[in-house]
């Protein structure tokens, strides 16, 4: 049974803002950052907006915000930043671009300028749509070709590559060293089976088109991959091509800036629609066998990679033909092999009839060099793969479900099992065709254990069988060892050429196995999905064995004692003792203006063949009609509408309300013009008003980030003076301890004296709330009454003592007209004044006039009358009055109590009065008639 005094409490998932922290303070300083963000106060580096223009300086000084164009001439929707490790430096520069036109430039929030290296190099790039009118896209419709919309990449660090989405399409790519961009290469004409080349062209003419392309934005990759990768693109054909960012002169290779380096084919014919890189690789993560780089395809398959491709040396004096970098990055390719995820195989149609020649589930792919596949093979597998490229979109859409180009994908690479796997990937399935339905499904890497593994040997037993298929019988010849004979390769022979400890070499005697989980939509019917975000911030990108929480003095280098106090209680054992549990929030928004929020990192099923189920951790019902682009950080959520509203959310529901609106929508005429514009044909096109990118600071502790509005940027910084309480000379938001005048911290030494000072701490504070509480009581209570029957009167007691006051109020009245109904049936009618005598009031009643409830105003007139004409008493002489009672007309409604007619005696002293008026003016007038007569005479 359980002990009703125990306080039943569930653990928050959410990703920790500082590198160590308890539950306890992430909680404090999250509640900190979001009320400095609802109270928006300016940060302390807008001062210097001041001394930059006087544009900025009139409009931005002393602001948390500031706005400027960006010179484009059409919607901005790629943001990418270089954020500084001090915000007291400088401001972080911004790159932004727009693929409507391809175009893209740098700025500089301090002064709300826009530099010139995006407008030195004009470009004319066409669309799908101009080239071929009235030809679908996506590879639908007849399903001849395949077009879609021009992609994008932008980098703050290394530039811009831009691709045309038309068949033979160009790739562009410009540095931000250089004012003028280039071309990067295609595919030479030409088919060397023998190496693994098959022919891409048709005649002279390059048909591939550009799909989806990628830029490094930072240099890990760069230099772990020896120069070799800085671009990626993948074309419809199913070809992934590599491309280098150049190297500095001080290295030993000499690789020029968009030079061709890798290329492979990963599913012929169908197009590469999306790919995700680990932009924070490092050489310790490779050497554990992690992901590091996804790539999807248009019928839903996932194909990632663990190991850096090399490049065989080359003399920096020797000069290489076209063809020759076309066959040396054919040849560096095949020194890594990209797997296939199982459970994102291809669907087959249903066949009952057995009508297909083909098995629809099985497309060939790029061999590797460890497979050690004789020339032969080789050939035989270049024209297996020759015969799937030369097929259309319509034949694929056949024999296969699933076909759309429009998939999102979102991958977790920091996600860790401590066995060089935990990664996951999401793919969205957006839900904008017309026969697609949305949905999200989670990919959940994990190594188990080989129960067939011996130790012993140190190799699996020769009953076993890897479920990879290059491991499998080749379909290109017999490539079966002799009996008695061991295979010439495996994949766990394969070495790094990186130098690492034997603890971050990948683990033996595991098997890798893939868990699939659908996360849940909540029940909303046929959404469409317009926008999806991952938590980018710094700890969310940290495996276990970087995180600084578990392995305080690693590798890490963000475990910093200035930036997070070092909690003093039991250090966490694992990842649910972490503050947060190590989660890390998706999001995804609507059509209608919906955003779900999961946990990536969520709990994953026990067997392979058990598909779960993801509820997610919150549902924000936005006021756009649509969102357009949405932003994650470890603190907050900023959403963006196809209206223009831009607000901030809290993704742990703290209130349900935004906690602020960073830019209000646009006009009403301007919101009626986007509904005309969607029921429309032609559709909205180019929406001048939305919100088309969010960028925010991966520091969740510095309120910074910036949102495009059509063609004006909006950068924002808020003071957030919480996140520096452990480094900041101000005084903390916790007292020290009881009875010490020294500003030092709270836990000065460990055990038992730590605990009585955190609980005199806790105690005092609890005293001063009951105190604050307490005079808020007595303040109701004087000013409302309800402490009228005492503190511990119940509801029914106050209920019953309101009741009885009532009846007493009732009672009293009813008495009050009983009394004035019998006084009104007495007195006289008529009383008289006869004339020569003064004048006097009568008697006033027994009990005086207080008795009768005369109105105090009424009894003043009266008294000041009757005190003049005892003064004058020659005023009413000789002139006879009669007073007599008013009459009235009967009527059947009650009578109405009034402040002139209270009773008759009343009545009878207020006529008495006015008739003594009248006398006074009537003898003024008579007195003053006779001496103007006098005067005549």
């Amino acid at each position: 049974m359980v002990d009703p005094n125990t306080l039943r409490s569930e653990r928050r998932v959410f990703t920790r803002l500082t590198a160590l922290a308890s539950w306890r303070q992430e909680y404090i300083l999250r509640t900190q950052l979001l009320r400095s963000l609802a109270r928006g106060k300016p940060a302390g580096i807008h001062e210097a907006l001041a001394t930059s223009s006087p544009r900025a300086s009139s409009s931005s000084a002393g602001s948390a915000q500031i706005t400027y164009n960006s010179n484009l001439v059409t919607t901005v929707n790629h943001l990418d930043a270089a954020f500084n490790t001090s915000i007291n430096k400088r401001l972080p520069s911004f790159i932004h671009g727009a693929d409507e036109v391809g175009s893209s430039c740098l700025s500089d929030p301090r002064n709300g300028k826009v530099d010139h290296w995006g407008f030195a190099d004009p470009q004319m790039f066409t669309q799908f749509s101009d080239d071929l009118p009235g030809t679908e896209q996506y590879g639908l419709g007849a399903g001849e070709v395949i077009g879609l919309p021009n992609s994008m990449c932008v980098s703050r660090l290394h530039g811009m590559v831009y691709a045309e989405g038309t068949p033979g399409g160009k790739v562009y790519y410009r540095s931000t060293e250089e004012r003028r961009g280039r071309l990067l290469a295609g595919s030479v004409q030409g088919s060397w089976p023998e190496l693994g080349i098959p022919n891409l062209t048709l005649g002279p003419v390059d048909t591939q088109t550009p799909c989806c392309v990628w830029v490094a934005k930072s240099n890990n990759v760069p230099d772990l991959s020896d120069g070799l990768v800085g671009i990626l693109s993948g074309s419809s054909q199913g070809v992934l091509t590599a491309y280098s960012i150049g190297t500095s002169g001080l290295d030993e290779r000499r690789i020029e800036r968009g030079e061709i380096t890798c290329r492979w084919i990963l599913s012929p014919g169908v197009p590469i629609i999306a790919l995700a890189v680990d932009d924070h690789v490092t050489a310790k993560r490779l050497c554990s066998n992690h992901i590091w780089a996804v790539a999807l395809n248009a019928l839903g398959e996932l194909f990632y990679l663990t190991g850096m491709p090399t490049r065989s040396y080359i003399e920096r004096k020797a000069k290489l033909s076209e063809v020759r970098f076309e066959q040396l990055a054919w040849e560096t390719g095949r020194s890594v092999y990209w797997t296939l995820c199982e459970p994102s195989r291809r669907h087959a149609r249903p066949d009952p009839f057995d009508t297909s020649d083909i098995d629809a589930s099985y497309s060939p792919r790029s061999s590797w060099n460890a497979m050690g596949l004789s020339s032969e093979q080789i050939a035989a597998e270049t024209k297996e793969i020759q015969t799937f490229l030369d097929k259309k979109p319509k034949q694929f859409r056949a024999v296969n479900e699933g076909w759309d180009m429009r998939r999102r994908l979102e991958v977790d690479f920091a996600g860790d099992d401590e066995s060089g796997a935990g990664e996951n990937i999401i793919v969205v399935q957006c839900g904008l065709e017309e026969e697609g339905l949305a949905s999200v499904k989670r990919y959940t890497r994990c190594k188990v254990s080989n129960p067939t593994y011996d130790e012993t040997a140190g190799t699996a037993s020769s009953s076993s069988k890897d479920d990879n298929d290059a491991t499998n019988g080749s379909v290109f010849g017999t490539n079966q060892p002799g009996v008695g004979q061991e295979p010439s390769w495996s994949f766990q022979s394969i070495r790094r050429g990186s130098a690492a400890s034997t603890n971050d070499v990948e683990k033996p005697g595991l098997l890798e196995e893939w868990r699939t989980s659908s996360l849940s939509l909540d029940g909303f019917k046929t959404p469409q999905i317009t926008a999806t975000a991952v938590d980018s911030s710094t700890y969310a990108l940290l495996t276990i064995s970087e995180d600084p929480l578990l392995s305080v003095g690693g590798t890490s280098i963000t475990s910093s004692p200035t930036s997070s106090p070092l909690p003093q209680g039991p250090r966490p054992h694992g990842p649910n003792d972490i503050p947060g549990q190590r989660a890390r929030l998706f999001a995804a928004g609507t059509k209608s203006g919906v955003i779900l929020v999961w946990n990536m990192r969520d709990l994953i099923s026990a067997s392979s063949a058990i598909e779960t189920t993801v509820k997610p951790v919150r549902i924000i019902y936005t006021d756009s009609p649509q969102i357009s682009c949405i932003a994650l950080s470890a603190l907050y959520l900023v959403h963006g509408g196809n209206d223009g509203l831009v607000q901030a959310w809290d993704p742990l529901a703290s209130t349900t309300d935004p906690i602020r609106t960073l830019n209000s929508r646009f006009s009403s005429r301007a919101r009626r013009r986007l509904v005309q514009a969607e029921a429309s044909p032609q559709g909205v096109g180019v929406n001048l008003f939305a919100a088309g990118a969010i960028f925010l600071d991966p520091n969740p502790t510095v309120l910074r980030g910036m949102v495009s509005l059509g063609t004006h940027l909006r950068y924002w910084s808020y003071s957030s003076a919480a996140a520096d309480q452990y480094k900041s000379s101000k005084r903390r938001f916790r007292r020290s301890e009881r009875g010490s005048n020294q500003g030092v911290d709270r836990f000065t030494g460990t055990g038992r004296g730590a605990l009585k000072d955190y609980i005199a701490n806790e105690k005092m504070e609890l005293e001063q709330e009951k105190k604050r509480k307490r005079k808020e009581e007595e303040r109701l209570a004087g000013r409302f009454g309800l402490d009228l029957l005492g503190p511990g009167a119940t509801e029914d007691e106050i209920l019953a003592y309101a009741t009885m006051l009532s009846e007493e109020a009732a009672a009293s009245d009813e008495q009050r007209r009983k009394s004035e109904s019998e006084g009104s049936t007495g007195g006289s009618d008529h009383t008289a004044v006869t004339g020569g005598l003064p004048l006097a009031p009568s008697p006033p009643p027994e009990g005086g006039f207080e008795d009768d409830h005369v109105d105090p105003d009424m009894a003043e007139a009266i008294r000041l009358s009757l005190q003049e004409s005892s003064m004058n008493p020659t005023a009413g002489a000789g002139i006879p009055i009669r007073i007599q009672k008013a009459r009235r007309a009967p009527s059947s409604s009650p009578p109405r109590k009034s402040a002139l007619s209270a009773s008759p005696r009343e009545q009878d002293d207020l006529d008495f009065a006015l008739q003594l008026s009248l006398a006074e003016e009537k003898s003024r007038e008579g007195s003053s008639r006779k001496g103007k007569g006098r005067e005549r005479e």
